[in-house]
């Protein structure tokens, strides 16, 4: 199964946001892919976190849900809407969502990001749960490919990568890493937890990134990448927008995990 992790540099305008993602995936499409992963915050990086809250949408209606499903539909690709914000009873937190369209349009999981980033190191500041409310739900969909092998895929998003226990209780054969990791931690760990991540699941990992300089100042680490269940780096862009894209090979799936069955050796 072809995959591909849209890489972008999301800015202020949604529309302008929307128009680049749909390019993108139309290169996806055309090379053939059959699943693509937007990455965090696709459709809008606004100048302040509290922006997030005049965008967010209500289930099953708004821009950005109308955009995904007609995209997954025209394309006959399945789409991961990397995140977009959610409304939630709270009118001063909004939920980062991450939504999957099937190649006919349906939606078909919805993941709220568990864990809520917060980071200060004196000249960098960044609190989530200021404007966000965490999700309690790991989410997994099953994807069945053109050549009829049935994927369970588990959802997980940027900062969810630094906690291996959320991937334990998906077990799944695809992880999932829509993200927007910033310049400075990115660059420390965002490689390493990947291929982690990979190893220790013996699952492919799509991650899907922002990389560059943002309108509104911030700077993004990008760097995304399809990685293999022995924790081999596929295909990877450093920086800027772009389609990464690999193969995902269910007979290296399984071989991998008969070979070194770690997997049915854990004690707890």
């Amino acid at each position: 199964m072809k995959v591909a992790a849209i890489q972008m540099v999301s800015g202020i305008s949604l529309d302008a946001n929307l128009s680049e993602a749909l390019r993108l995936l139309r290169l996806a499409a055309g090379a053939g892919a059959e699943l693509a992963v937007l990455p965090e915050y696709f459709c809008f990086m606004g100048q302040k976190d509290e922006d997030k809250l005049v965008i967010a949408e209500t289930p099953g209606l708004g821009t950005v849900q109308d955009f995904l499903s007609d995209a997954a539909r025209d394309l006959k690709l399945c789409i991961v809407g990397g995140t977009l914000p959610m409304a939630t009873d709270d009118p001063g937190h909004a939920a980062n969502a991450s939504l999957t369209y099937n190649a006919k349009g349906t939606q078909i999981s919805r993941y709220d990001k568990i864990h809520l980033f917060r980071y200060d190191n004196g000249r960098e500041h960044y609190d989530e749960a200021a404007v966000l409310q965490a999700g309690d739900t790991p989410t997994t969909f099953d994807l069945r490919s053109r050549d009829g092998h049935e994927w369970r895929v588990g959802q997980s998003v940027c900062y969810d990568l630094r906690f291996a226990e959320l991937y334990r209780v998906l077990a799944a054969d695809v992880l999932l890493v829509p993200a927007a990791f910033t310049y400075t931690t990115g660059s420390a760990h965002w490689e390493v937890l990947l291929r982690a991540r990979a190893i220790e699941n013996q699952a492919y990992v799509i991650a899907s990134a922002q990389g560059g300089l943002h309108e509104n100042g911030r700077r993004t680490w990008g760097h995304s990448m399809v990685i293999d269940p022995w924790g081999e780096v596929l295909a990877m862009q450093s920086a800027g927008p772009g389609v990464v894209l690999a193969e995902l090979d269910i007979q290296h799936l399984q071989g991998v995990r008969e070979q070194l069955p770690s997997l049915q050796h854990r004690k707890l």
